[in-house]
């Protein structure tokens, strides 16, 4: 007779989980470490030895995060063909992030308006912010756009104020209008290079 083997999740996963489920749903300050200790059913001394300090245990739940966001953008962006149907693919992964009733706004806005300018949770924030600017000027540079860099920036406004109207105004639909205001965008900006060009 066969036996079936389950895998128990390690201290550092259980934390991981714990963090990730009541930072995100009620904010890192507010969140004493017991309560993720509890949570997560594991020795506070797990927790110290894993990441040293709720600080640490913070930028690990948002590189998590991160991590996460990343695999659900990359996935989405392999249903379209061309680099500018791409950087309009990024405002669907948005609008599948936003439509997910656990949607609480953007995790490192949320832990970086909590936190000292000098912590090192604004560096996993920036490490964030730095993919994405890098992902929506990338994709504008494959497109052949002649200033992706000012582009890729007024892109990822679009996907920041969808992001936050989603969270302020509970607006599920926000994504789908920065959306067709990023579509306008780049038709205008389409014209603009093709005017340069003659």
């Amino acid at each position: 007779m066969a036996t079936k083997t389950t895998t128990k999740a390690s201290a550092r996963e259980r934390l991981l989980e714990a963090a990730n489920e009541l930072f995100y749903g009620e904010g890192v300050q507010t969140v004493g470490i017991d309560r993720v200790i509890e949570h997560a059913g594991v020795a506070k001394a797990s927790l110290y030895n894993t990441f040293g300090s709720k600080e640490g245990l913070v930028c690990a739940y948002l590189d998590l995060r991160y991590v996460r966001m990343k695999d659900r953008i990359t996935r989405t962006l392999t249903r379209y063909r061309t680099p500018r149907e791409q950087l309009l693919g990024v405002f669907d992964a948005l609008g599948e992030a936003i439509t997910d009733p656990e949607y609480n706004g953007c995790a490192f806005v949320r832990a970086t308006a909590e936190t000292a300018e000098d912590s090192s949770i604004r560096q996993v924030a920036d490490n964030y912010r730095l993919w994405m600017r890098g992902l929506f000027t990338e994709l504008a540079t494959a497109s052949g756009f002649a200033a992706p860099d000012t582009l890729a920036r007024q892109l990822h406004l679009l996907y920041d104020g969808a992001g936050q109207s989603a969270r302020m105004d509970r607006d599920p639909s926000a994504a789908t209008t920065a959306r067709a205001a990023a579509a306008i965008l780049l038709d205008a900006a389409a014209r603009a290079d093709s005017t340069t060009a003659s």
